[in-house]
């Protein structure tokens, strides 16, 4: 076939732009673009109205101050900030090593087995579980038994909330690791627990963090929880065993309240929660990206 012959087949295999298929292409692609501008609307709004109403009382003050009195001006969420790191930081201690301990059990020693099909399945039904009912399970494990609310219950119930997200992105991150690396080490005489904490499980570990990273903001932005094992205290706390004001539990409690400068208060807490979501998925897409 001749060149001419070549640009007339060529021109011949182009579509209308006004043929059916062509029309319907450009028809779904408006769509696909309308449909994520729609998602997006929420999410914008949700960022612009608390922006707008907390950004003005965001002031360095606040993470050093007592919440006001009632019907006072003043003060800031300093105990709540600080009891928030102290729950999420207990339930990160109990919930990331039994998470990371049953992430390396599915993917590399028990795979296919029996018993590892079984908890990764409760695992999934865990992550579906309400966390008002976690909140109320903690509430009858440790709050009954010890008497009292306190960081340490709140933690717990937040270590059970984070447990499911961890055990499944740390054995996802595992899971994706080449089977080049594992047979490389074994053929070079390494075990298997060898081959696994040294060659697997670091070069799966930003995948790690970005999960560990994704249940800990969600933790953090938990109230139903809190409610039922950590309460709430308007002063500092002085041990880990005593009800302890969390930043979910201070906008629950001061958005409803009658008082202007509590309400300012739950607006700039909100934020609080808000950027600390924000900031932690834009981390966590910078460990993906490196990775």
């Amino acid at each position: 076939m001749t060149s001419p012959e070549f640009a007339t087949a060529g021109r011949s295999l182009k579509r209308s732009p006004s043929s059916p298929r062509t029309l319907f292409s450009s028809a779904m692609t408006i769509l696909t673009f309308a449909c994520a501008a729609l998602a997006l609307i929420p999410l914008a709004a949700v960022t612009f109205y608390v922006l707008i109403n907390g950004a003005s009382r965001l002031t360095p003050s606040v993470f050093i101050e007592l919440p006001p009195a009632p019907g006072l001006a003043g003060g800031g969420f300093g105990n709540a900030f600080v009891g928030t790191l102290l729950t999420v930081g207990i339930a990160a201690l109990l919930a990331i090593p039994f998470g990371i301990i049953g992430a390396i059990y599915l993917s590399e020693f028990g795979r296919d087995t029996k018993l590892a099909e079984t908890v990764s399945f409760l695992t999934n039904v865990l992550s579906g579980v309400p966390s008002i009912v976690i909140g109320a399970f903690a509430y009858a494990i440790v709050v009954l038994n010890t008497g009292t609310f306190s960081a340490v219950a709140g933690g717990f119930a937040l270590g059970v909330l984070m447990l499911p997200t961890i055990v499944r992105t740390a054995a996802e991150a595992l899971e994706a690791v080449p089977n080049d690396f594992r047979q490389a080490a074994i053929g070079l005489g390494a075990s298997r627990i060898q081959t696994t904490l040294q060659i697997v499980l670091p070069a799966a570990i930003p995948a790690i963090v970005t999960g560990i990273l994704l249940a800990l903001a969600r933790a953090a932005g938990e109230t139903a929880p809190v409610l039922f094992t950590a309460s709430f205290n308007r002063f500092w706390n002085t041990t880990l065993w005593e009800p302890t004001a969390t930043m979910s539990r201070l906008v629950f409690d001061f958005a409803t309240s009658p008082f202007k400068a509590q309400q300012e208060l739950a607006w700039a807490g909100s934020l609080v929660l808000v950027l600390l979501v924000l900031f932690t998925s834009i981390f966590s897409r910078m460990l993906i990206k490196r990775r």
